[in-house]
């Protein structure tokens, strides 16, 4: 499976999908980040893209950048299109963004780009940021044994978790949590699905059972 996880800025998708992306790494499928901006300031822009890296590398993802500028990302157009390229390079089958309903304008961007940008994807899954408004989820995975895993990929982020009070890895551990309570399992993720497609696996017989349906059915 190809799986393409959108952030505004690093550390989005770590903070928002890194549990998932984690199993999804270990299942073995082709996992890729696209991060929209390099982050804010002219010290940051030289940490943040070396935190992403050092991040994407524990992920064992490509990492892609959408080149715009903080806090200036459009909802439509050039985005719409970075976007759409990456969806083609990569076929991606599932993808992970931003939730529409949030605080900060580029996180709303993002979520608007990728729902036009993957109008014909069949998996996109919208996660949640510590500044979503009203945020409901209606899908779980299960995270259990992967948040410590989780928690790493954010570390890598040092300038924002030492600098910035919205890292707080104390409360991203009782999101797990709490989202695992939701879910009925011991930790997970929430996403919000724009479309999600269930392919339900058909049984498959051997041949003693078709063998055996078939003499059933003769009677």
């Amino acid at each position: 499976m190809n799986v393409l996880a959108i952030g505004a800025h690093p550390d989005d998708i770590e903070l928002g999908c890194g549990a998932a992306l984690l199993a999804h790494g270990q299942a073995g499928h082709a996992v890729t980040m696209l991060v929209m901006t390099a982050g804010l300031g002219p010290a940051e822009q030289r940490a943040r893209p070396e935190e992403q890296e050092e991040a994407a590398a524990l992920l064992r993802a490509r990492l892609e950048w959408g080149g715009f500028e903080d806090g200036r990302i459009p909802p439509d157009g050039p985005a719409v299109q970075v976007i759409e390229s990456t969806i083609a390079r990569t076929g991606a089958e599932v993808i992970y963004t931003h939730a529409p309903g949030d605080s900060h304008q580029d996180h709303r961007a993002v979520a608007a780009a990728t729902a036009a940008a993957a109008r014909r994807t069949q998996r996109v899954l919208c996660y949640e940021s510590p500044t979503s408004l009203g945020f409901s989820p209606t899908h779980f995975v299960d995270a259990d044994g992967l948040v410590e895993a989780k928690l790493g990929l954010i570390r890598a982020h040092l300038s924002q978790v030492m600098k910035n009070g919205l890292v707080d890895l104390e409360a991203v551990e009782a999101q797990a949590r709490f989202r695992g309570f939701q879910a009925r399992v011991r930790h997970a993720e929430a996403f919000e699905a724009t479309r999600f497609v269930w392919e339900i696996p058909q049984l498959r017989h051997t041949e003693e059972q078709v063998s055996a349906l078939k003499k059933e059915s003769a009677l």
